[in-house]
């Protein structure tokens, strides 16, 4: 399997950057390779955030780039809805599906992928997460040697990513960094402790996760089956539990709201604990119900 550390040259996700990239994607597929029109001048950030913006929007997603070839970006399924349908990434949800797929994306970020689906410890500093994703490589890629320093920038730039900044009092005397990343509203991460600078990860509100995200996510990683055990949807990577660092209350709280859209049954009897899905719709057409299901409700 392949990793990838530190890929973002540092830089988080910075609020509007993703909206920016897609419209400059939808108008110019080859924004980031085209030499003519450079894309610092185009997208006006600098040579390093355009690396990161490239490589965000790829791993949350929205783009993908052929291997081989022209490396021009085109809009995945659901990088074509989120354009469509909330192309300045204004609603929640639209954070949460971005959430799943970030958090789910062992290849490209590791890091990531590690903190939400492997990563136990309820309370940590960043030397614990740091040694824990060390051991994590060296069991899964034991050739693979990567520099400390990677791993301590990958951590830095997951607390950026969903901490708002007044929550980690970090030093607001350069304007670059009060900008905060979208996805500090998810609630998924705190501070514990500013002196000892120990962190946890927090359960989100479950109103804040709409039931159609959350039956998107169950329908891509149920690969067609009908029948899931609530243990795996709360345990299993990349399942609603672990993405979204619910518990199994906060988990149960959300699936009777998904079972009230009438697409799964909660079947708790006779030593069961699973959910049936009734639904044929897959996670594309989940993405859709849930941005008609705004409408109906603006």
């Amino acid at each position: 399997m392949a990793m990838k550390f530190r890929a973002h040259d540092t830089f988080f996700i910075r609020k509007g950057w993703l909206s920016k990239g897609m419209k400059y994607v939808c108008n110019k597929p080859d924004v980031f390779i085209d030499k003519n029109d450079p894309p610092m001048d185009v997208l006006g950030i600098g040579s390093n955030m355009v690396k990161a913006l490239r490589y965000w929007l790829q791993t949350v997603g929205l783009t993908i780039e052929p291997n081989s070839g022209r490396r021009t970006q085109r809009f995945t399924k659901l990088g074509k809805a989120i354009f469509e349908h909330d192309r300045f990434i204004e609603e929640t949800g639209t954070l949460f599906l971005l959430q799943y797929k970030l958090a789910s994306n062992k290849e490209d970020a590791t890091a990531w992928y590690y903190f939400f689906n492997e990563f136990t410890m309820s309370e940590f500093t960043k030397e614990d997460f740091v040694a824990n994703l060390q051991n994590f490589v060296l069991m899964n890629e034991p050739n693979t040697s990567v520099a400390i320093r990677s791993l301590n920038d990958d951590f830095t730039c997951i607390i950026n990513t969903y901490l708002p900044k007044f929550r980690s009092g970090s030093p607001r005397n350069n304007p670059e960094n009060n900008i905060d990343c979208p996805f500090g509203e998810l609630g998924l991460v705190d501070v514990l402790s500013k002196v000892r600078r120990t962190y946890k990860k927090t359960i989100p509100s479950v109103a804040s996760i709409n039931p159609w995200v959350a039956l998107a996510v169950i329908q891509d990683q149920s690969k067609g089956r009908k029948e899931i055990s609530l243990n795996e949807l709360l345990t299993a990577p990349c399942n609603i539990g672990k993405v979204f660092n619910l518990d199994a209350i906060s988990m149960l709280d959300l699936l009777r709201v998904v079972e009230k859209l009438g697409e799964v049954k909660i079947i708790r009897t006779a030593g069961l604990d699973i959910i049936r899905i009734l639904s044929d719709k897959d996670f594309s057409a989940c993405v859709e119900m849930y941005y008609s299901s705004l409408n109906e409700h603006n």
